[in-house]
């Protein structure tokens, strides 16, 4: 999928980032910043994982998740600020490449969430 560029500037910006997912207990969301995570040339989302466990055992029930994320020093669509709500698939990972990526630079996670961006929606 081909990132919006006003995404990829949400991102560098201040703010939160939310990962609803939804296991045999129902939904659950979790939350790291935007700072956390990367974006790579092929369009996926990499996001370093210190707990998340219960996301973890969700993704393995159903691989489909949603994740909002923006922020107030972006530009929207009516005035200052603007979000996104991401639809994709993702995975866990504890080694390879994309592991090894954020690891350099998040050395206190355990596994990096890799996820599949299938639409990236403005929502402000």
């Amino acid at each position: 999928m081909d990132i919006p560029e006003k995404l990829r500037d949400v991102l560098k910006k201040d703010g939160v980032v939310a990962i609803a997912t939804v296991g045999e207990d129902g939904p659950h969301m979790v939350n790291t910043w935007n700072s956390y995570v990367r974006l790579t040339d092929d369009g996926r989302m990499l996001i370093p994982a210190g707990f998340m466990h219960r996301t973890e055992a969700n993704i393995r029930f159903n691989p489909d998740v949603l994740i909002t994320c923006g922020s107030s020093k972006v530009q929207g669509k009516i005035g200052p600020g603007t979000g996104f709500l991401i639809k994709g698939s993702a995975e866990f990972r504890e080694s390879g490449a994309d592991f090894d990526r954020m690891k350099a630079t998040f050395g206190w996670m355990r596994a990096v969430v890799i996820v599949t961006i299938e639409s990236a929606t403005q929502t402000l």
